[in-house]
């Protein structure tokens, strides 16, 4: 592709008169040789010129010269890694590394925008062919006749392939290159394509690379909406940008806005009178960036699942993730709340949790208390028991044994093997209905379903639902002796809020090059269906139990039927609530890193309050919807409940009459 001079959509500059002096010089036809000495005797400007000229010539001969890189990898030569993180809205959540922000296009953008750059940095720019001779014989000119740099002459082009290219060294050896590589570029590009890269590539400062950067940096503005003023002033900082940043030195980044806007004028890309205007405006700095604490450890996760999605993806990445940053930060600060009000008292130093939405979204993710201190990320990469939070998956599995919910099984001393498990509360409560059972958490029923459905089975559905860590078929298995991580164990409690499909959580849901290239995609499928829709709901209603009538009622939110498990491991070490509304799945794990004991911490104490908060925030502002399969199993009343009772104890005591 060849230049076009400006024929590109910006008015073309107008052209200067010459003067005699001004007109570039033919360099030498002769070759010079190899060594040249030279000195600059009198004053004309001819004479010096030439002596230029030959010396370009030389260099060119005798010193290596790089290369420019396909046009295709302009846009990435020299980069160095950067990911942006923005959420379901599209707002920016954080950048890890420099900051490039969105790619910018020339017909995007208001006129004055490119221009106040043009003006700035090269106002010849649609005149020369990369290096403008004219300039360099006034630079060198100037610089001879006062013994010190004083002025210099690269266009904006030489700026562009300095920054791509070559190294930042001031030598005569890599200004030559910087000259003939620019010439080449213009050879292969349009002015405006040279433009558009120049805009998007260079320096800004405060680690910000381009005019998306920049502009969201110092105005929280699209590029496309800045002002005149706005624009001079950003056109300041290419030239010193630490010395003239906005937010630490506007009096002199004042100062060479005046340069700019001056030049506007005398190219003819703006009036006095706009200028002026510009020049006396109000510009509004938008306030830094915070650091985002609630946010290190999604960022950690992101990262890793975009990279193995496509392991071979470019440095330049933006990454669109599912989760809503206004929820996320809400989450955050719910846990962080409760924890620092009551987990000192009771030992327990760390917690993690997650959210998912029904379709598989991850909405938000805690994987500690201070990111900043660990980054360990104890909602994704802990492994622990998950105790009794476990135990949905074996009576799923028998209800899908043809077991009914009002069967009845006795609480009693049970043996397996050379294993005895306990209830919590140490006593048995005889005949109960096998509803009643998950409802208090006993843990000897447990054990006998998984005895009766078969630790195979067990295992087999677990993984069904979503399960990936290798389980083992011990019978221990059925009171959650193994360990799974939080965000597993949560999301395999999905498929009895969707009436048996599997639900599978994404935190990445689109990948792209900062130029809009789609990169990845999360595809629509249809989930497949791990359950039967009736078991589903039947899990449902005996789980809603758990909260309504057992050791879950500290879950309970306001206004909306939800269902979910307890879980303590041994000694307290681990202590969890996992469970789900129509809307949304979530879990919550409480313990230390250390593995010590907590004091007496049980998954219907901490861990519900926290998931209650954290859920309570989730649906905040939304109608209560109702939970399939939240009220299936046939309801007593009160009466019935005693007579029930009655009779339990009645049992109770006749079996301590035979015992004795």
């Amino acid at each position: 592709m060849t230049a076009n001079n400006g024929k590109d959509g910006l008015k073309k500059p107008k052209t200067p008169q010459r003067r005699s002096s001004d007109r570039p010089i033919k360099p030498p036809a002769r070759k010079p040789r190899p060594i040249l000495k030279w000195s600059l005797i009198g004053t004309g400007g001819t004479m010096v010129a030439a002596l230029f000229a030959g010396w370009l010539y030389w260099q060119s001969l005798y010193s290596g010269m790089p290369s420019l890189p396909a046009t295709a990898e302009l846009w990435e030569t020299g980069r160095e890694p950067a990911i942006e993180f923005v959420d379901t809205d599209g707002d920016v959540i954080a950048i890890r590394g420099p900051r490039y922000g969105r790619s910018v296009k020339i017909d995007d953008l208001p006129p004055h925008v490119p221009r106040a750059f043009i003006a700035a940095e090269d106002k010849r720019f649609y005149e020369h062919d990369g290096a403008d001779t004219q300039a360099m014989i006034r630079a060198l000119w100037s610089n001879v006749t006062s013994g010190r740099t004083v002025s210099g002459a690269s266009t904006l082009t030489q700026q562009l392939v300095k920054n791509l290219v070559l190294t930042p060294q001031q030598t005569l050896k890599r200004k030559v290159q910087e000259i003939r590589l620019a010439r080449q570029l213009e050879k292969r590009l349009s002015k405006n394509e040279i433009l558009e890269l120049y805009l998007n590539r260079i320096y800004f400062g405060s680690g910000f690379y381009g005019l998306g950067a920049a502009s969201r940096f110092y105005f929280d503005k699209d590029p496309a909406d800045l002002t005149l003023a706005e624009a001079s002033l950003l056109a300041t900082l290419p030239q010193a940008p630490s010395r003239l940043a906005l937010n630490n030195n506007m009096d002199d980044a004042k100062e060479r806005q005046a340069y700019v806007l001056s030049e506007m004028v005398d190219a003819g890309f703006v009036t006095a009178e706009s200028a002026r205007i510009a020049m006396d405006s109000e510009v509004t700095l938008s306030e830094p960036p915070t650091s985002a604490p609630a946010f290190g450890y999604i960022l950690d996760e992101a990262t890793q699942r975009a990279r193995a999605l496509r392991p071979s993806l470019p440095d330049d990445l933006v990454i669109t993730l599912t989760l809503d940053a206004t929820l996320q930060e809400a989450v955050t600060e719910a846990i962080n709340t409760r924890m620092d009000a009551e987990a000192e008292e009771v030992s327990a130093g760390q917690a993690a949790a997650v959210l998912i939405a029904k379709d598989g979204r991850i909405l938000a993710l805690y994987g500690g208390r201070d990111y900043t201190t660990s980054q360990f990320n104890r909602a994704t990469q802990a492994k622990r028991q998950p105790g009794s939070a476990f135990k949905p998956f074996v009576f799923a599995a028998a209800l899908n044994q043809d077991i009914s919910p009002y069967d009845v099984r006795i609480d009693q001393p049970t043996t397996i093997g050379k294993w005895s498990p306990q209830n919590f509360s140490r006593a048995f409560m005889g005949p109960v209905s096998v509803n009643e059972a998950l409802r208090d958490s006993l843990n000897t029923v447990a054990a006998q379903l998984g005895q009766e459905t078969g630790e195979e089975t067990i295992i087999a559905l677990a993984k069904r639902f979503g399960i990936t860590e290798a389980l083992r078929p011990l019978p221990s298995i059925a009171l959650g002796s193994q360990e799974v991580t939080l965000l597993e164990l949560t999301r395999a409690y999905g498929p009895f809020m969707t009436g048996g499909t599997r639900v599978d959580p994404y935190l990445v849901a689109k990948i792209e090059t900062s130029r809009g290239e789609v990169l990845y995609e999360r595809p629509d499928y249809d989930a497949p269906q791990v359950y039967p829709r009736d078991q589903a709901e039947l899990m449902t209603g005996m789980l809603a139990k758990v909260v309504r009538e057992g050791t879950g009622r500290a879950a309970a939110i306001k206004g909306w039927p939800v269902a979910g498990k307890t879980g303590t491991s041994q000694s307290s070490r681990d202590a969890l609530f996992v469970g789900y509304s129509a809307q949304m799945l979530g879990g919550v794990w409480v313990g230390n890193d250390d593995d010590t004991p907590m004091k007496a911490v049980t998954g219907g104490g901490l861990p519900a309050r926290l998931w209650a908060d954290m859920m309570t925030v989730s649906h905040a502002g939304q109608n209560p919807v109702a939970l399939p399969g939240a009220n299936s199993l046939i309801q007593l009343t009160p009466d019935q409940q005693a007579r029930v009772a009655y009779y339990r104890d009645l049992s109770m005591a006749f079996s301590g009459l035979v015992n004795q």
